[in-house]
């Protein structure tokens, strides 16, 4: 543990003393110094849940010990007691929202909402594919897809099938089985939208397989590069460019992103996520919290991450 000042609130921010805090493989690819400019020492941490703390010259709407979601927008820095933080990014929690489950909202269903909306354009009675659907995006796609009225196909280790089917979709074992033979078998030409997750040249290829004339390949995340390393990343970018060209109507949106939506589109962050906390306190949504430690424990937190075979979300817990 590193003992730093409290950090000072400046105009227009607030203090946040942090009561949970998200682990993602995007903080485990941090630590492993994977983007440039990037120099130790480095506090990872994109999702946090606290109490104000302090309030800065200038910020109205909110209150000291009020509690608060936030993402960081990727200035990272969750992984500590106490946080300063632009204001507009706090939420406030309902009293009724355990804090551990608040966090699992914030970027994985953001992501998700993203993805579903903005980027494959989804709409009712569209048929999609959500692969890695009992990890923590991977649960929100089905669960938002579902809210959706989509019919929504999961692929899954087969012990997490259960807690796929729970949650609205009809799950796939991508262990044991060619998803993409069982998506043609069950839906008979595919699905409309394929949402991938894991990465890497043969996995998006399958997924493009696995959709139907005119369906939507949407690259979610890497991953595979947690074990597979940076090597898988070429032959990602390779397909999506790939399935773009052909002239079989597919096509592999790649924008708008987590990386500049958001901060252009305040409303639409701070809306999505006081809907999240709404519906998760009134049983629509149901978010998945795979382990929960202590924040003195978070190399214990990555390992686990690192290991794979979980379900949901990992949570960092202060105090």
């Amino acid at each position: 543990m590193v003992t730093e000042d409290l950090p000072e609130p400046g105009p227009g921010e607030i203090r946040v003393e942090t009561l949970a805090a998200g682990v993602s493989s995007y903080d485990v690819m941090l630590r492993g110094h994977w983007f440039p400019g990037q120099k130790p020492p480095y506090v990872p941490g994109e999702d946090i849940v606290g109490l104000v703390d302090e309030l800065g010259d200038g910020v109205v709407g909110l209150e000291v010990g009020q509690r608060v979601a936030l993402w960081t927008f990727g200035d990272a820095g969750g992984y500590a007691e106490y946080v300063s933080t632009p204001a507009d990014r706090a939420v406030p929690v309902p009293d009724d929202l355990d804090s551990v489950e608040a966090v699992a909202l914030v970027v994985n269903y953001l992501t998700a909402s993203l993805a579903m909306n903005q980027m494959a354009g989804v709409r009712r009675g569209e048929r999609m594919l959500a692969h890695g659907a009992a990890g923590g995006v991977g649960s929100a796609l089905v669960q938002l897809g579902t809210l959706a009225g989509l019919e929504v196909y999961g692929t899954a280790s087969a012990y997490n099938h259960d807690l796929v089917a729970s949650l609205g979709a009809v799950p796939i074992d991508y262990r044991n089985d060619d998803f993409v033979a069982e998506i043609r078998e069950l839906t008979g030409d595919g699905v409309d939208v394929a949402f991938d997750v894991i990465g890497g040249g043969r996995q998006l290829w399958r997924s493009s397989r696995a959709l139907r004339r005119g369906g939507r390949l949407i690259m979610l995340g890497m991953a595979s590069a947690v074990k597979g390393g940076i090597k898988m990343i070429p032959g990602s970018m390779s397909v999506v460019g790939l399935v773009k060209i052909l002239p079989n109507g597919k096509t592999a949106p790649m924008g708008p992103g987590m990386e500049s939506y958001p901060a252009e589109h305040m409303a639409w962050y701070r809306d999505s996520l006081a809907e999240f906390f709404d519906l998760t306190v009134t049983g629509k949504l149901e978010p998945a919290i795979a382990e929960r430690f202590p924040l003195l424990e978070a190399a214990r937190a990555h390992e686990f991450i690192e290991r794979g075979g979980y379900a949901g979300k990992a949570v960092l817990t202060v105090g």
